[in-house]
């Protein structure tokens, strides 16, 4: 009897839960795209007006854009699931040199004063670059245009890796450094049992800015550089204005947003579970 009103209990609970993340998690978004959409349906009856409306624009990218996004016909021609995938290649890539760069000396700068208030002046003057004013420079070194797309990446993303982990590896609790110096943790030991797990969550709050900030820039990269790319695919649309094209640039711009969206929830998820691992 007792087992069967526990399971009740635990019935009702979940469905109490699943009640609440459905009012508070998906409804209210879902009533806000409906309310979004309408009222962008209803400029667009506006014959002054010149975008598509959502009807529209669904039903001119429908094929191939939506439902075969990875068509391929050569060359540049394709669809907008391979124009994602190599632009996320190149973010990748650039990231990834970022977050490792940027945590390595992150580490170095914020454990030396000296060393801090030597390069904090250049790093404050080069963090306030744009991330397109590097592309000129990236074309004059690199000569090719996916290297030169990698590092405005790479050097976009940086800044906020490398500033939130010194201020890290600042903000390390005295009673932790008191710690150490008492269990005589010095090189390898000392980083992983009390720098790391200090910084760990000012870490991550540097790489989820830096990957936003990295999809951001690699799309107006590629408008750039050209080639394979979800920027470049948006560019070679704009260049050849016509209706349908307004819905094919209107439809990218929503997988770019869905991506950056991705993106953002993966690497607060990734940190969620470090930072809990870490507190343990």
């Amino acid at each position: 009897m007792a087992a069967i009103l526990g399971s009740r209990t635990i019935r009702k609970k979940n469905r109490s839960n699943f009640n609440k993340l459905v009012s508070r998690k998906i409804i209210p978004p879902l009533v806000a795209i409906a309310i979004f959409l309408v009222i962008w349906q209803l400029l667009c009856l506006n014959p002054n007006f010149k975008l598509p409306g959502p009807i529209e624009t669904i039903s001119e990218t429908w094929d191939p854009f939506i439902i075969n996004p990875f068509f391929d016909n050569g060359e540049t021609d394709k669809g907008l699931g391979w124009q994602i995938l190599n632009s996320l290649g190149r973010v990748g890539l650039g990231f990834s040199l970022a977050a490792v760069v940027g945590i390595v000396l992150g580490i170095v700068i914020g454990a030396n004063k000296l060393l801090n208030n030597a390069v904090d002046p250049i790093i404050q003057v080069l963090r306030t670059v744009p991330p397109l004013a590097w592309l000129p420079i990236s074309l004059a070194a690199f000569q090719q245009a996916n290297p030169s797309a990698i590092f405005v990446i790479f050097i976009t993303s940086i800044w906020p890796i490398l500033i939130n982990t010194i201020v890290g590896v600042q903000h390390i609790p005295q009673d932790y450094i008191n710690v150490a110096r008492v269990l005589r943790l010095k090189g390898v030991k000392y980083f992983f049992k009390i720098v790391f797990p200090a910084t760990v969550p000012y870490i991550f709050t540097g790489l989820r800015i830096g990957i936003g900030l990295s999809w951001l820039a690699i799309v107006a990269a590629e408008m750039l550089v050209g080639g394979v790319g979800i920027g470049s695919f948006i560019w070679d649309a704009y260049n050849t204005t016509t209706e349908t094209n307004l819905s094919e640039i209107i439809i990218a711009l929503i997988y770019v947003g869905l991506v950056g969206l991705f993106l953002d929830k993966l690497v607060a998820f990734v940190a969620s579970k470090v930072v809990a691992v870490e507190q343990k």
